[in-house]
Parts: structure tokens; sequence; C-alpha cells
């Protein structure tokens, strides 16, 4: 059986069995010579701060053609301190602009004291972050004026300050701010491996009824870690294979909804990007049809 999703943001221009891939600014020319068919582009709001140029203008022309998923990388939403307003409104002047059919953000932290970190830091799963997550979340969904969708981290160390699991935390946080999840699959295999334990057990207790995202992205070992492999969320490959299987899991579970396809680093030719979609399309395809067998 299907999972209900009450409240769930759906892409209101594009059905939800076409995947979408992050907008490059090297495959641009393609995408508007060719006019692919993608169910939506995802863009990282930080990349779209400055008031105007080439970037506004090829992504307002990449507007009229598709819906849009707007993905913040560097709100903060764990910091121990206050949320940047500056950065804050610039969010929703994007919103505003683009109309976003997807919003979203990561629980993490990556500024303190004026400093900014080029990475997405792992927060505390306390009573205290949650109290601070949630006010963050709820003050960003009431200056943006939209549900936002909170992405699960990939984690490389885990907190003995922590008193709750990270799936526990995340219903918590849903039920107190009402806002949906991204759940990314690629950053559910990297953490459970690396902390020694089983992606389907969490999965599991994941409150997959809050999910109005996935995202899929391909991950690296890093290789100083010869006795016990660390994954790392490089972003900068295929998808791998254990994650399209927890993939179809999850499709089984929810039936179709709006997936993209990450590929942020090293990145390829605008065909086999395209591909890495068309891949995660045909299973979303098969996933409007319970009664289909699935083979990736």
């Amino acid at each position: 059986m299907q999972a209900q999703h009450s409240g769930t943001p759906l892409l209101r221009t594009a059905p939800p069995w076409r995947a979408g891939v992050g907008l490059k600014p090297e495959h641009i020319p393609e995408i508007l010579e060719t006019h692919p068919d993608v169910g939506f582009f995802e863009i990282h709001a930080e990349n779209y701060m400055g008031a105007g140029g080439a970037p506004h203008r090829n992504l307002a022309m990449i507007r009229e053609r598709y819906p849009l998923s707007l993905h913040g990388v560097g709100l903060s939403i764990g910091s121990e301190g206050p949320l940047d307003r500056e950065h804050l409104g610039r969010l929703r002047t994007l919103n505003t602009k683009y109309d976003p059919e997807l919003f979203s953000e990561h629980l993490a932290w990556s500024t303190h004291d004026q400093i900014y970190v080029n990475d997405l830091l792992p927060v505390a799963y306390n009573v205290d972050t949650l109290v601070r997550v949630c006010d963050h979340i709820d003050e960003v969904q009431e200056t943006v004026g939209r549900k936002m969708l909170l992405e699960n981290p990939s984690t490389y160390v885990a907190f003995e300050q922590s008193s709750m699991t990270e799936t526990a935390f995340l219903k918590e946080v849903v039920r107190r701010t009402g806002c949906g999840l991204l759940l990314d699959v690629n950053n559910v295999y990297v953490s459970c491996i690396n902390h020694d334990r089983q992606p389907e057990h969490y999965l599991q207790d994941f409150p997959i009824e809050a999910v109005g995202e996935v995202h899929l992205g391909g991950h690296a070992p890093d290789m100083d870690q010869a006795e016990r492999p660390l994954l790392i969320d490089a972003h900068d490959r295929e998808v791998d294979a254990e994650v399209w299987r927890l993939y179809e899991q999850i499709l089984r579970k929810i039936g179709p909804i709006p997936t993209l396809v990450e590929w942020d680093n090293d990145v390829p030719a605008w065909g086999v990007l395209l591909a890495e979609a068309e891949r995660a399309t045909g299973l979303l395809k098969l996933a409007a049809q319970p009664d289909m067998t699935y083979a990736v």
C-alpha cells in the first residue's frame, strides 16, 4: 500500500514521475537548444543571490519552460546563533521572483560567530537542538511565506550528547513546525555505512509521510581510511547501485514523487546526467503501476 501524502508539495506543472536534475551553467546552452524532457531543474539558492547578470537571465529562460526547485545550502538551520537576516531576505526574494515548486534546506550548520564554513556540519540530536532548529524553521517559513523541506544530512561523526535518533528528531521537527522533508537516499546510505547501521532500518523509522522530494547522488570512498571505509557524499559520479536499490524500496511505499539527481562536482557532459535522470524516471513510471516488477 502506498502512503498518503497529506499536504505534501508536488510539482504543479510537471508530473511527479519525471525526474529532475541540478542546473549547471555548462549545460544551459544545450538545454535551451534541445528542450530535454526532464521534470524540473534544481538550483542552489546561493548561486543566484546577486542582483542580475547572465545567471538570472539564463535562469529566467529556464523558468519559462520548466518547474524549479530552490535548494539552499548556506542558511545554517542548525547553528547555535540566530539566522542571518540578510541571507534569509535574499531567500525570500528568490522565492518571490521565481516561484519555485519546491523549496528546501539542510539539517546542518555552517556558521559560527560570523565565520562561514564551506561545509554542512552535523548537529547533536537532543532537546536543545530540537528547540533551536524548530525556531529557525518557523522563522524561515514565516519569512519566506511557504513550506520548507528539510533534508536529512550525510554524517561522518556522531555526538555523545545525542539523546534521540535522527529519525525521531526529524519526526518531532515535522510535528512542531509543519515543514516537509527532503529524503536524500544517498545521505541515508552514506551515514548508515559510516556508523555501521542498516539503511533499511533507518528507512523503516523515517517519517515517510512527510517527504515532498527525494534526492539521488553519488558517493566516494575516503581512500585514506584503509581499515574501515568511510563514504563521502561527493556528488561527483553516478548513483550507486545500492542507492538505486533503496530508492526502489522507497517508491514501493510512497509511489511516484519528485526526484532529483545531484551531480555537483566533476560535472559530466549533459547526456551523462540526462541518462541518470531518465533511469530515475523509468523507476518513477513503474511506481505509478504497483503491480509492475522493478529491475535496475
